[in-house]
């Protein structure tokens, strides 16, 4: 009988391709799929921007953080927030059973994929650019990371197949 699967969980930069790809890899890998993010929005009853705009990111932080938590799937790949790592209780969750991918860009690539970031629901201090959430946020997607994937210059689909080949190793529980 073969062992249960483990989950593919995708990290990275708003505008890496996590929802996109999460998509693709599940079809094409006969996953389920989850968003953290619409899991987010469901469960607050509000959209990304709307709890920064109300809250401020640390809500959104802390609402993202339960909901992480409470997931408890098998045989998925997971899409989460770009904001997912600064949560080191959700991340050791997640980890227990998945292969974690980080989707790495560049930043000249998330501001050319994302436009106006303010519009996005992104998780960062008031007074803090995109350029250091950028490098803050590489190093915990590093540090996190079973594999990284760079998405620079590929198709999503090129960046599905790499990390359906590499993923392959340890999809499976040992």
């Amino acid at each position: 009988m073969p062992s249960p699967l483990k989950n593919v969980v995708l990290i990275g930069m708003p505008g890496s391709g996590k929802s996109t790809v999460g998509v693709l890899l599940a079809k094409a890998a006969a996953l389920a799929f989850v968003d953290t993010d619409l899991l987010i929005q469901a469960y607050a009853g509000a959209s990304l921007q709307s709890i920064v705009d109300s809250d401020g990111y640390e809500a959104l932080r802390h609402v993202e953080e339960q909901v992480l938590c409470s997931l408890n799937v098998t045989g998925h790949v997971i899409s989460t927030g770009g904001s997912a790592v600064y949560s080191e209780r959700a991340m050791r969750h997640l980890k227990r059973n998945s292969v974690v991918v980080f989707l790495d860009i560049s930043l000249a690539t998330v501001r050319q994929r994302i436009g106006d970031f303010s519009l996005r629901g992104i998780s960062k201090r008031p007074e803090q650019t995109l350029e250091e959430l950028f490098a803050e946020r590489r190093m915990l997607y590093t540090r996190y990371a079973d594999l990284v994937v760079h998405g620079e210059h590929k198709t999503q689909d090129q960046v599905c197949e790499e990390i359906r080949r590499e993923a392959a190793k340890s999809l499976f529980l040992g």
